[in-house]
């Protein structure tokens, strides 16, 4: 038997493997010259017209919350909330908050910064990693359902079988390692929206940046984010091309076919998950161009979007490069995310399916149009942001109202 001497591999044989393939891609972009410039184009294309302004007034707006200490403020206020449901601390309302309305990979994002400021433990920082991070309402209703499948009664379908999964994985995870959970702390007995209020005035005391700093701040450090994000999608956008023009797509998608022949998988998906693999905006938009039925490609896409593809993979490598957290967690519940969120979309079409014949191809035309505006998009993220903060506002009353009356039974 060969015993492999792993660090000697590892220092010696990993850093020629990726000289040689970085050699290679730049040797097929001199190749194909034109190919590569249009695969970069559609990139920059998916980052400018859908990916900055979808997240960036959220980048915005989360990192103004962090800095004004609202983060804290939730932390106090939702902690007997989010401890039994998800096992974490109650700041981690906040990433589910923002990671549910705007998308990956903010919640790693956010995840990460609870994690430099010792708002969480790793363990609970890596339950958050796996489950806040999911394609935004945004992308789902209007690039998936409008502008690919050209029909809105669809989003209803993927966005629930999508979020419902992926809070499913993160109930699963609240089991993770739970010989380490913590509790609900007994320093937050009392009113909990006075104990809310004073966690909040202090991180305010400890940040102390004036509001146009902590606005500039902000802004340059959402738009240096994006930036990055964007050298991702171009990067994966021409990498994927590269993979079609040696014929490695086509290899990967043999792979798929033999490894899914037993399940019934039709095989013109095939190459959409084939894409979508490395690439979900792309795997997904050929997903919704084949001959299969709606069924087969509700159930490529739901799985695409569960696995989010290797493209988002590297995008919460890079935010989470910073602090001691691991990709183990997250890549295990995209796995899970795959296979579960298929079997809730089938289940799904079942009762909402009739009513998808109600909606005709010119209604999602015009959506298609609606959906491509930079003021609707912005728009509708700031309304989202909105609601978010209406819906703590009475949640948090709600608690207090019947935390009160469980006090005053109580005590007679």
């Amino acid at each position: 038997m060969l015993v492999v001497n792993r660090p000697y591999f590892t220092r010696v044989y990993i850093p020629i493997i990726k000289t040689f393939v970085f050699t290679c891609i730049c040797l097929f972009m001199i190749l194909f010259p034109q190919e590569i410039f249009k695969a970069s184009v559609r990139g920059l294309e998916a980052w400018w017209s859908t990916v900055v302004p979808a997240l960036l007034p959220f980048f915005i707006v989360s990192e103004l919350l962090l800095g004004l200490g609202a983060v804290h403020f939730m932390g106090v206020l939702l902690e007997p909330v989010m401890r039994p449901l998800f096992n974490v601390p109650g700041s981690g309302a906040f990433v589910v908050a923002m990671g549910y309305t705007s998308g990956a990979p903010i919640g790693a994002l956010l995840t990460a910064e609870l994690r430099k400021k010792n708002l969480c433990t790793r363990t609970e920082a890596q339950r958050l990693i796996a489950f806040t991070n999911n394609s935004s309402p945004l992308f789902l209703f209007g690039a998936v359902a409008v502008g690919m499948f050209h029909n809105p009664a669809l989003g209803s379908i993927i966005a629930l079988s999508h979020y419902a999964a992926n809070l499913f994985i993160g109930f699963l995870f609240r089991f993770w390692k739970k010989n380490e959970s913590v509790g609900i702390s007994s320093s937050l007995k009392g009113c909990l929206i006075r104990k809310a209020f004073k966690a909040l005035l202090e991180a305010q005391r400890e940040d102390n940046r004036p509001l146009g700093t902590l606005l500039a701040d902000s802004i340059k450090k959402s738009v240096q984010t994006l930036i990055l994000i964007g050298g991702f999608i171009i990067f994966f956008s021409v990498f994927i091309e590269i993979l079609r023009l040696v014929g490695i797509l086509k290899i990967i998608s043999r792979i798929l076919y033999l490894l899914l022949t037993p399940l019934k998988i039709d095989p013109a998906i095939i190459p959409a998950l084939s894409t979508g693999t490395f690439e979900v905006t792309l795997g997904t938009k050929i997903a919704s161009e084949t001959g299969a039925s709606l069924p087969m490609q509700l159930i490529a896409t739901s799985a695409m979007l569960g696995w989010q593809g290797l493209s988002i993979h590297a995008q919460v490598a890079s935010v989470i490069k910073d602090t001691d957290l691991s990709m183990g967690t997250f890549i295990a519940a995209r796995f899970l995310h795959a296979v579960i969120a298929p079997f809730l979309a089938v289940f799904l079409l079942g009762p909402i399916g009739p009513t998808l014949s109600s909606f005709l191809p010119e209604a999602g035309a015009s959506a298609v149009q609606l959906f491509s505006n930079w003021a609707f998009i912005i728009t509708l993220s700031a309304a989202f942001i909105i609601i978010l903060c209406i819906l703590t506002a009475v949640f948090s009353l709600v608690l207090y109202i019947l935390k009160s009356i469980m006090i005053f039974k109580f005590h007679r």
